[in-house]
């Protein structure tokens, strides 16, 4: 009976999201996503650059290591992203720092899709126990927002090229970050991404040797996947299926699918933790444990907690203690 109960107020949930949610036209935009590469005239030629995209290694690299234009203030941190996009907001990023009191260890915590608050009570968890925590805003969210939007569209939706460039730009903004985080002493640097963060935080981890552990909440491998079976972006879904079938999906968002980047996140200096939901809606379980199974195949050993709740319901005790202690023995080992 409870974990009916549970389920209803997941769906209640996810129903306030659909609220604001309204459907976008298709677009492929490829130069957007592959600048310098033109305008892709077809699907086809889209996910030609997208597999091109995959195979280079560079794809994800940030174009400068400058710790310039970075402004502290009463614990907030800005600075210039170095992808410019038509939405002059969205072109400074904004993190929150709690500190711990230490210069030795730091986490960078990516929120989920359409947050509507940073994560307070789990950065003053984390900065208790000596690890200082810095709250970024991915694109187009908070202080980042489009004007007029009532979600956050423009980092995930229809636009296949603009969903590849924003997540691109939370890649390059986290990598960035970490840069900074470096040139102040830190030398024990974590990520902590929930949902559609969890993306952005295991792709960094698997191109930023930096990053020594990576804690990826309510996550899977295919972000075509995810959006095509998802509770919370069924109207992208409504929106994509016209033009563009799921096979085709999952070539032109290639470049964002962890499943691929598997051999990365397997490396042996990396530490990583997954946390799924069995009644989770949004990232189906079977598609976390399809990632986590290309993880072990490419020769990771991740940490794994499965709770029986849904997407939403993580965020309720007792699961979110549960979690929260889980990362806690992340970021505990081997220090």
């Amino acid at each position: 009976m409870y974990h009916s109960w549970l389920d209803r107020w997941d769906e209640r949930r996810a129903r306030r999201g659909d609220a604001v949610k309204t459907k976008a036209d298709f677009a492929l935009d490829a130069d957007l996503a592959f600048p310098g590469a033109g305008q892709a005239g077809s699907i086809a030629a889209f996910c030609e650059l997208a597999d091109a995209a995959v195979a280079d290694p560079t794809f994800f690299d940030e174009p400068g290591s400058s710790d310039l234009g970075f402004e502290i203030e009463d614990g907030w941190v800005a600075f210039p992203s170095d992808m410019i996009t038509a939405i002059e907001r969205n072109n400074t990023v904004w993190a929150k720092v709690t500190e711990s009191g230490s210069r030795n260890r730091a986490m960078v915590v990516f929120h989920h899709w359409n947050a509507a608050a940073r994560y307070r009570q789990i950065a003053w968890f984390f900065a208790r126990r000596g690890i200082t925590v810095v709250e970024i805003a991915m694109p187009y969210h908070f202080e980042r927002s489009r004007p007029g939007a009532s979600y956050a569209d423009h980092m995930l939706g229809p636009n296949l090229g603009r969903t590849v460039q924003s997540m691109r730009q939370a890649v390059w903004d986290g990598r960035k970050l970490i840069r900074w985080l470096e040139s102040k002493g830190y030398r024990k640097i974590s990520v902590l991404g929930m949902s559609l963060g969890s993306w952005v935080a295991g792709l960094i981890a698997a191109y930023d040797p930096a990053v020594s552990k990576a804690a990826l909440l309510l996550t899977a491998g295919s972000l075509a996947d995810m959006v095509w079976t998802g509770r919370a972006t069924q109207a992208i879904r409504e929106s994509l299926e016209p033009a563009i079938d799921l096979e085709s999906l999952r070539r032109a968002w290639g470049p964002l699918d962890q499943e691929k980047h598997a051999h990365r996140l397997a490396r042996p200096d990396l530490d990583l933790q997954v946390v799924l939901a069995r009644r989770d809606t949004v990232v189906l379980p079977d598609l976390s444990r399809r990632l986590i199974q290309r993880l072990k195949d490419a020769g990771a050993r991740p940490a794994i907690l499965e709770l029986n709740c849904g997407h939403y319901s993580l965020s309720m005790p007792p699961y979110l203690v549960w979690a929260g202690l889980s990362v806690t023995r992340l970021l505990q080992r081997g220090h």
